[in-house]
């Protein structure tokens, strides 16, 4: 069939509809493909919020387990002067009331200022950071029980010391009164107080 000018007048309004009617139909399918994608992306966007609050979730209540585990030892640790500020003034008064009670001998101390310690035996302290303050302790004793004496009551208050070394020697005395208590023997100890803290804890002054 041959179309010939007069049919393609009366066929040109028809077509232009036609072309206009693809033309919208192809913008409709554009735009609705563009919404899907738009409503996909916010779907695994909302589905990642979901997953990362799940998580979230299950490591709080992991982590308030362990808080819930671990806080008495935390607190023991706390208490007991290894965890936080040094206690100097409560070392040195634990020296004095050791030294009245068991009736010591004299005893000479210095402490050195704190520094960060890198023990072999801790390799991995996570967040913290170790401190060690060096104490240095000359006494004299009747025997050598008096510096196990000194040692475990210092131990009963604050564990938190390691005695790197301890020297015993007999000074030369000249005469030696049976009737007089006096010291026989000489000790020089060198104790290294640790101290554990918390980069991100702020202890209030």
């Amino acid at each position: 069939m041959v179309l010939n000018q007069q049919d393609w007048k009366r066929l040109q309004i028809p077509l232009l509809v036609l072309g206009a009617a693809l033309v919208v139909v192809g913008l409709l399918a554009f735009y609705a493909k563009n919404y899907h994608n738009e409503k996909q992306q916010a779907l695994e966007a909302q589905r990642n919020l979901l997953n990362q609050a799940r998580q979230k979730y299950l490591s709080s209540g992991q982590e308030r387990e362990m808080i819930v585990q671990y806080l008495p030892q935390y607190q023991d640790l706390l208490a007991s002067g290894f965890v936080g500020e040094e206690r100097r003034i409560e070392w040195i008064e634990t020296l004095r009331q050791t030294h009245l009670q068991h009736k010591l001998f004299s005893i000479d101390y210095n402490i050195s200022q704190q520094a960060v310690a890198h023990p072999g035996y801790l390799p991995n302290l996570g967040g913290f950071t170790l401190h060690a303050s060096t104490m240095h302790l000359d006494f004299g004793m009747l025997h050598e029980g008096d510096l196990l004496t000194l040692l475990n009551n210092l131990r009963a208050q604050f564990n938190t010391f390691v005695v790197r070394e301890c020297t015993i020697t007999r000074p030369a005395r000249q005469t030696i009164n049976p009737s007089m208590i006096t010291d026989y023997l000489n000790a020089s100890c060198e104790l290294d107080w640790i101290t554990l803290r918390d980069p991100q804890l702020r202890i209030p002054s």
